[in-house]
């Protein structure tokens, strides 16, 4: 048998993030987002709450004001394994509600960039989320998460769409028929983390959900960048505002 089916279910592994991050007063509701300049504009003022730690350096935790509430705020870093562990870290320090946001390729040129796209499930092209679940091909978002974002983009008049993700640990291994395969089978865009995340915090028991809008364009015989980072950063500020909001509505 691979390694990777070797599923262990025991609850308690020997490091827990409660070894490492020691529970304070944080807001319940909390952001993982994607867009460093984001974080770096909203949080300019705002109340800093603690530090993560990994060897690229210092991830520090934010608290805002949003709407009456309390949001805590992070960046996720990069992968399925730093996103786990940050995800997990931020749960010890007494988070219990998730929304992340960010940006992912397309399977579908005709999504436009910077489109809204809501992940229903992912699948589990990565190794992380089968530390946390049993071997199986797809893994599913949180409903309440998913009814959660709906809601507040229905109440913003945002169109969007809904469908299932492609996780890869392997971004220079999209091939063209790996990318076929997963446009067959549903897939509408491709990322790095939403397996594992959906994986922690049913592991975990906590609800997460995540947004994303249109980047790249993969569906071609090209790729196509799109400049997906570049000119959209009111869409990117605008995602993470939606974020907030859909957090507090959980």
């Amino acid at each position: 048998m691979y390694p990777i089916l070797e599923h262990d279910p025991s609850p308690e592994a020997l490091i827990e993030p409660g070894h490492i991050v020691k529970r304070r007063d944080v807001p319940e509701a909390c952001v993982l987002c994607f867009f460093q300049e984001v974080i770096a504009e909203v949080c300019r003022d705002a109340r800093h709450v603690f530090d993560l730690r990994s060897e690229i350096g210092k991830n520090p935790v934010y608290e805002l004001a949003v709407n009456g509430g309390r949001v805590a705020v992070i960046h996720p870093g990069l992968g399925a394994p730093m996103a786990a562990a940050f995800l997990e870290e931020t749960i010890a320090l007494g988070c219990r509600k998730f929304i992340a946001c960010g940006g992912a390729g397309v399977l579908n040129r005709e999504i436009a960039v910077g489109h809204v796209v809501i992940p229903t499930g992912a699948v589990r092209d990565e190794g992380t989320s089968y530390h946390y679940l049993p071997p199986g091909r797809e893994v599913s978002a949180n409903p309440q998460a998913v009814t959660a974002i709906e809601t507040v983009l229905q109440r913003h008049g945002i169109p969007y769409l809904a469908g299932k993700t492609w996780t890869t640990d392997a971004i220079y291994r999209e091939t063209p028929a790996r990318i076929a395969r997963r446009r067959e089978e549903g897939c509408i865009t491709v990322e790095m983390e939403a397996a594992a995340f959906f994986a922690v915090a049913q592991f975990r028991g906590v609800p997460f959900g995540q947004l994303l809008y249109g980047g790249d364009d993969i569906s071609g015989e090209v790729w196509d960048s799109r400049k997906w980072q570049h000119g959209q950063a009111s869409a990117r500020g605008k995602l993470f505002w939606l974020a907030a909001e859909a957090c507090l509505e959980l």
